[in-house]
């Protein structure tokens, strides 16, 4: 199994910045990728930014030149620093890993979810 441990998060003014980090442990093989998805009530999930092994990044246009995504591959950790924060960045954020358990053998995993709150 694999579990994906979120930090982070918070509350932040408009116009401040927050740091996420998401740790993935267990049975891993590799990692294909991992990343960020952010969530408002009645709405779906959304792809905040992606990180490859390969090193290639890919962000949500509503984030791109504030938001920087980063990973440590020796300890599986992925980090989301978010600067020049706005309201509607408010969500729920989720960590998510595409990972190989076994020769052939990838799924998806979640972590359990950081509120962000950005308001004054």
């Amino acid at each position: 199994q694999v579990q994906l441990v979120e930090s982070g998060g918070g509350l932040a003014q408009p116009g401040g910045s927050l740091r996420l980090s998401c740790a993935a442990s267990g049975t891993i093989v590799s990692i294909v990728s991992m990343g960020w998805y952010r969530q408002t009530p009645g709405k779906q999930r959304e792809l905040v930014a992606s990180r490859t092994s390969g090193g290639s990044n890919n962000y949500a246009d509503s984030v791109q030149g504030r938001f920087t995504i980063s990973r440590i591959e020796a300890g599986n950790t992925v980090h989301l620093q978010m600067n020049s924060l706005k309201p509607e960045d408010t969500a729920v954020y989720y960590c998510n890993g595409r990972i190989y358990t076994a020769p052939g053998r990838w799924n998806d995993y979640w972590g359990q979810g950081t509120q962000v709150t950005v308001s004054s």
